[in-house]
């Protein structure tokens, strides 16, 4: 079963702080997708009046992270997760609320699948998309999500 949107935000508010107090929450969750949102507000917004790009790095990367914690705790075994790289391009101002989605937990379930098997460490780009709620794309992340089996 995956992990609860609830739960999600309480390890939000408890471990990353940052991103709790700036309105970064997730919605959404199952095996395949994760749905986070994060409203422009005044504590968010950068000098041009729209969403400052690092916490829209924040909403987008939580919606792949929550996969890969998600995929890690159904796997019942013991697996580190770390960032190694991202990319991010932007296409519009983020203004209202801004929604990520993010569809890669089959990939990253095959990552995760594969490093419990071998113990090998194993990469996984994931890709989550920012839209505004006229659904235009206001800013496209990826991270690369590095995996790996922890003792034997």
């Amino acid at each position: 079963m995956p992990l609860k949107p609830s739960q999600i935000n309480t390890f939000t508010m408890l471990k990353l702080p940052a991103a709790y107090f700036t309105g970064v929450r997730a919605r959404e969750i199952s095996e395949t997708h994760c749905i986070t949102t994060v409203k422009h507000r005044w504590i968010n917004q950068n000098p041009f009046k729209s969403m400052f790009w690092a916490v829209q790095g924040m909403a987008a990367e939580l919606s792949t992270g929550a996969l890969v914690m998600s995929c890690i705790r159904q796997s019942n075994a013991k697996v580190s997760m770390l960032v190694a790289n991202n990319k991010a391009t932007f296409s519009k101002k983020a203004k209202g609320r801004i929604t990520f989605l993010c569809e890669d937990g089959q990939k990253i379930k095959e990552a995760i699948d594969q490093t419990v098997a071998t113990g090998e460490g194993v990469t996984c780009w994931m890709k989550s998309i920012g839209k505004d709620k006229e659904g235009n794309v206001v800013s496209e992340f990826e991270f690369e999500w590095t995996v790996k089996r922890k003792g034997n």
